[in-house]
């Protein structure tokens, strides 16, 4: 059963998608910034400190809640269908996320479509992880994260990281990734009349934005179609009423197909990012809290 304060989420989330659709003359950068005015009514946790950090060439965000260790690091990428958010707008969850897990939060701000097209934001999430163990942090004691467009940007990136040789990170995790552009997955009709968030013209509109003329399928653009062998230990997550849902399962299913080491958990009665909402929601906290266990459990040491 879900909590009662699942009902406002439900309605931010509303808010934001008419939003969206208000004006069908809007542009990417009205809709980014519509959804960073919707990404500052989320509290962040007064006790966390934030400082901006150039890692390489990517502009990044320490987030840091009281107590965390400085040698840990969990990486996280921000929603936006690659093509909207941003480091900025996720300081609450990275502050939340610094807090479950006990680990310092990287927030990438990795660069976004249709600007900066495939593979670049890719590349981006690539960098700051090979930034981080240039500064001298173990890849065993450091964690990649995504959500939405994030989360299938680390699984490309990761599948990326596999192929080019070189340290792994300890472990995965994925948030209602956006990992299969082309849609197969039965959720994308099944909820599509219980999504909140997120309709067929939105996405439609960032698969023409971030894949261009290119194949949906392409594993660079839908990791979904990638090779999983050789990848750590992964977690996703998916919520239940989501369009995406289906991104994520599928995705479990093909690493563990290859030998992976993932795990599934569907937020029951949740929408896309539910995550997002720790500051309100007790599922959201409960999402967090089970990320941060499984950093825990992974991380060496």
């Amino acid at each position: 059963m879900v909590s009662t304060e699942s009902a406002e989420v439900l309605r931010l989330n509303n808010e934001l998608r008419d939003a969206w659709l208000a004006d069908p003359n809007y542009t990417f950068d009205d809709m980014r910034r519509i959804f960073e005015e919707w990404l500052a009514r989320i509290v962040i946790p007064p006790e966390a400190t934030f400082a901006k950090v150039d890692c390489g060439g990517v502009s990044c965000i320490w987030a840091d809640a009281p107590g965390a260790d400085p040698e840990r690091v969990v990486m996280h990428c921000h929603s936006g269908g690659y093509l909207l958010g941003s480091a900025h707008g996720y300081r609450s969850f990275g502050g939340y996320l610094s807090a479950a897990s006990g680990c310092r939060v990287l927030l990438v701000g990795y660069r976004l479509a249709p600007e900066n097209p495939w593979p670049a934001g890719v590349n981006d999430g690539v960098a700051a992880f090979r930034w981080l163990e240039a500064e001298g942090y173990d890849p065993a004691k450091i964690a990649i994260c995504g959500d939405s467009g994030g989360g299938g940007l680390i699984l490309a990136a990761l599948q990326k990281m596999r192929d080019e040789g070189g340290a792994m990170p300890a472990c995965g995790i994925a948030i209602s990734p956006l990992a299969d552009f082309a849609r197969t997955g039965a959720s994308y009709k099944e909820n599509a009349d219980r999504d909140p968030l997120v309709n067929e013209d939105f996405l439609a509109a960032l698969g023409a934005a971030y894949c261009g003329e290119m194949d949906r399928r392409h594993p660079g653009l839908s990791p979904l179609y990638g090779n999983w062998a050789g990848l750590p230990p992964l977690l996703i997550l998916a919520g239940e009423i989501e369009m995406m849902r289906d991104d994520g399962k599928q995705c479990v299913d093909a690493a563990k197909l290859a030998g992976v080491d993932a795990t599934y958990h569907e937020g029951q009665g949740m929408a896309h990012i539910w995550t997002l909402f720790a500051d309100r929601l007790p599922e959201a906290r409960e999402g967090v809290a089970l990320i941060g266990d499984f950093v825990r459990k992974h991380m060496a040491g």
